[in-house]
């Protein structure tokens, strides 16, 4: 006779539905040795489903960076004193060496995908993580990201030679990627963000001389607030970034048109030739001249 285990048993070996692939050692060091391994490698993957009791606690932290993906239910991550719900469509990356706790809510266990992973590469984009936040960890559902996470797991179930894990941690680098990029990648179209609807303003009048003002009334805010929330998004002030709008405009008119550097001038609203040509051969390294002949070849 059968036995039937209800869902989100814990179970002796883990949960019933679990998958989880740790990496041996000598898996690990052949990827540390690989070239296009050795700056980011994941040590273990895996999905959790409705994970009852489900808690870590390491009071030294792990040496790798921890993924974890909330689809399903919901949980708590203590870190550094402060403690993080994790909600489906939530993320949360847990720093290497720093203690640290998770656990499953007991009223609505979650579902988690988790990883581990690091070097050099994971360095660098645990930074950039921490630099920009996603308010609440939230992340948009897409079931592609679901697929691709499945996908990683399957192919580890089948093999561990050199092009699977090569392909494994290249497709992990750039899914997590997604995660970390999310508000580059998918820049938000409604009302509250401001600098995407300010540079859609300055493509929408590229011809135009707009100075710092008007490009700060036009979205209702002072000039020092404007432009303090300008550079923290681009890394440039609101007249350079619409200066290399122009230019990267003049790069394709000087290529797909025959107008005259003159009539590109006028066009892009350049009263002064000298000052466009300067500013191109800044932006550029060469002259707009030099650039329409080259391209031109």
């Amino acid at each position: 006779m059968s036995r039937i285990i209800d869902k989100g048993k814990r179970i002796k070996e883990g949960f019933v539905g679990q998958q989880m692939i740790v990496l041996p050692p000598d898996i690990i060091r052949k990827m540390v040795k690989n070239a296009l391994t050795a700056s980011f490698h994941l040590t273990a993957v895996g999905y959790y489903p409705h994970a009852a009791s489900h808690h870590r606690e390491r009071r030294h932290g792990s040496p790798q960076y921890i993924f974890l993906y909330c689809v399903d239910g919901r949980g708590t991550i203590s870190l550094q004193g402060r403690d993080s719900e994790l909600k489906p469509n939530r993320f949360f990356v847990i720093p290497k060496n720093t203690p640290h706790r998770y656990q499953s809510s007991v009223d609505a266990p979650w579902s988690i995908y988790w990883a581990h992973f690091t070097g050099d590469n994971a360095d660098a984009l645990y930074h950039r993580y921490q630099e920009q936040l996603p308010e609440d960890n939230f992340t948009p559902f897409d079931e592609r990201r679901i697929a691709e996470l499945n996908t990683i797991i399957s192919l580890l179930e089948n093999s561990f030679d050199e092009r699977t894990m090569e392909a494994v941690n290249i497709r992990l680098f750039n899914l997590l990627s997604l995660f970390v990029y999310q508000a580059d990648t998918n820049p938000r179209a409604d009302d509250n963000d401001v600098i995407s609807n300010s540079i859609g303003y300055m493509k929408a009048n590229i011809g135009r001389n707009l100075s710092i003002d008007q490009l700060a009334t036009q979205q209702k805010l002072s000039v020092s607030h404007y432009s303090r929330l300008f550079y923290k998004k681009e890394g440039l002030s609101p007249v350079r970034y619409f200066n290399r709008l122009k230019i990267q405009r003049s790069c394709q008119m000087l290529y797909f048109t025959d107008r005259s550097i003159k009539e590109i001038c006028a066009e892009l609203g350049f009263t002064d030739p000298y000052y466009f040509s300067r500013l191109f051969k800044k932006l550029m390294g060469i002259s707009p001249a030099q650039y329409k002949s080259q391209q031109k070849r």
